[in-house]
């Protein structure tokens, strides 16, 4: 349990392995030749080397590589973004389908100057990888969509497998850690996709070491599941420049793994809680076992209905 007040040494178990053999390299050629971002790159995710090494998955990041918002934990850049790339869902496609890929995350920069937030790209993207490789999951994962319903009405007739939504931290730490962006904005969000599409699994996303408290952890594991969220991931959060938030406090791998096993209880289809975790960390693994549970809950739900109604 280290507070910091001056920056201090990455503890070991957060040190991660560079490997940048051929599959890593032939990813990385393959973005750059379709003109495509990955948060992978541009959030420095600390799992790059395991995803495009060994796993060879990616999360593309769709609608350019400028974001509208200045969160002070998020590396992308931020400014005035360039106009929309109509071609760029099907790159993704292409890229998709040349990798192979069973899962996909696709996620986005905040694109507050479209009256959509960028959702009808999303929904193209979506549409784009199910005509070019139909087996394949999708799991999107958008912005809050200044909380325009309609847009995300839009965006779920797409039928994406799996929809993230991040809120990033406790509800107190909500102000000073995101920008432009609310706590209970990000829950509504999450609150009406089940309302839209009450088979789709939904999942969010919390970092720790910005001066949370336990208590406040469990709170927002709380208040997720009281949205009906399905899916939650918790990992450490890791100061990207000098600019951004400082960490203080690491936590060890044996909180992490406490703190699993409290969302577990609290109801969660799965928890995804470590170190280096990060919201699409091995979302291939997530989807089928989601959609499945999700799936009983909702015939659960239905059939308690048809009983009322007989009585």
């Amino acid at each position: 349990m280290v507070r910091q007040k001056e920056y201090i040494r990455k503890p070991e178990w957060l040190k991660t392995k560079i490997n940048t053999n051929e599959s890593y390299l032939g990813l990385k050629k393959l973005m750059r030749e379709k003109g495509l971002n990955t948060v992978c790159e541009e959030a420095r995710c600390p799992n790059i080397h395991e995803c495009w090494s060994e796993r060879k998955t990616a999360t593309f990041m769709i609608l350019g590589d400028v974001c509208t918002r200045a969160c002070r934990f998020c590396a992308v850049k931020t400014g005035l973004p360039n106009e929309l790339d109509w071609g760029e869902p099907e790159r993704v496609a292409d890229s998709v389908e040349i990798m192979g890929l069973k899962h996909v995350v696709v996620t986005a920069v905040a694109r507050d100057d479209l009256n959509d937030g960028g959702a009808a790209v999303f929904a193209e993207t979506v549409r784009a990888i199910r005509r070019k490789v139909p087996g394949c999951t999708i799991e999107i994962l958008p912005s809050d969509m200044k909380g325009d319903y309609e847009s995300l009405s839009n965006l779920m007739a797409s039928g994406p497998d799996i929809f993230n939504h991040n809120i990033e931290t406790v509800r107190r730490l909500t102000p000073r850690v995101r920008a432009k962006a609310t706590y209970d904005r990000s829950l509504e969000l999450l609150k009406r996709v089940k309302e839209i599409s009450p088979l789709t699994p939904t999942k969010s996303s919390i970092m720790v070491g910005l001066g949370e408290t336990k208590e406040e952890i469990i709170q927002a594991m709380d208040d997720l599941r009281a949205h009906d969220v399905d899916i939650m991931t918790i990992g450490q959060y890791l100061q990207p420049t000098k600019k951004h938030l400082m960490v203080e406090r690491y936590y060890h791998p044996d909180e992490f793994e406490e703190l699993k096993q409290i969302a577990l209880s609290k109801g969660f289809s799965h928890c995804e809680s470590g170190p280096l975790v990060r919201s699409s960390y091995h979302a291939d693994e997530q989807v089928s076992q989601a959609s499945a549970q999700r799936r009983i809950k909702y015939m659960q739900g239905v059939e308690e209905q048809e009983k009322r109604q007989v009585f």
